[in-house]
């Protein structure tokens, strides 16, 4: 497996190159996305994969209460996005399964063992990803595959305005809890194999910058950053004091 997905970075452009080159060297024909947003994702893979029969998407595309992250929009921006979802995929209307909702409203309705390979790009707070591993893994097949976006070697992805994005390291604990590989890709990727048995967390960036899943360094480091951009920000009289002091 690491030589396959060694020979995939090697030409790969993007996260999208990548995903399609996956899908197409091993194969698969079932795929669920999870986290389309305006469907970008979706239309690439689709247009490129011409071997998927099926390819589920799974979004609210609703305002999400507690949802602290920058794509969280008003309901009539999502439903916009829906619509476009809708059109950037209509050329494989015939493959597209539509499950519109949370990962815990419509999970039922998926049975186990049923894709080949998932894609996780949902909200990256702690909740999120625990919730999308947690109910989407039974759904993938014994020898299937899940990759997820936005797998962030700092936890502060966004500013201090935002919560935190934990896919690193929670999908690294989960694919030891699970007992299998998992591999961190270029452009904050991960790889988690369901058909290679014994945890082992391989990186595969180039700058190997997954080495410290320790958050206590995070969120020290944070912390100290967050208080000096609150004195410069909100108190900018004692910002200049400590300034001249500091000269």
């Amino acid at each position: 497996m690491q030589e396959l997905i060694t020979k995939i970075i090697a030409k790969s452009q993007n996260r999208f190159t990548f995903c399609i080159d996956l899908i197409n060297e091993l194969k698969l024909e079932n795929i669920a996305e999870l986290g389309v947003y305006k469907g970008d994702f979706a239309k690439k893979i689709l247009e490129n994969s011409p071997l998927i029969k099926n390819y589920t998407m799974i979004d609210p595309w609703r305002n999400l209460s507690g949802w602290n992250k920058p794509a969280n929009k008003d309901n009539d921006t999502f439903n916009e996005f829906y619509k476009e979802t809708l059109l950037k995929t209509d050329f494989a209307k015939e493959k597209r399964h539509i499950l519109r909702g949370k990962t815990t409203e419509v999970i039922d309705q998926i049975d186990d063992d049923t894709y080949d390979f998932v894609y996780i790009d949902g909200d990256h707070t702690l909740k999120g990803i625990t919730i999308d591993l947690i109910n989407l893994w039974p759904k993938v097949k014994k020898n299937g595959f899940v990759l997820g976006d936005d797998f962030s070697a700092s936890i502060w992805q966004h500013s201090q305005d935002f919560e935190p994005t934990m896919v690193f390291p929670f999908a690294v604990y989960f694919a030891e809890a699970v007992n299998t590989k998992i591999y961190s890709l270029p452009y904050d990727q991960f790889l988690i194999t369901k058909g290679q048995t014994g945890f082992e967390f391989i990186d595969m960036t180039r700058e190997k910058k997954y080495a410290n899943s320790e958050l206590r360094t995070q969120l020290l480091k944070k912390s100290k950053s967050g208080f000096k951009s609150l004195i410069k920000n909100k108190i900018p009289f004692a910002s200049k004091i400590y300034t001249v002091l500091k000269k």
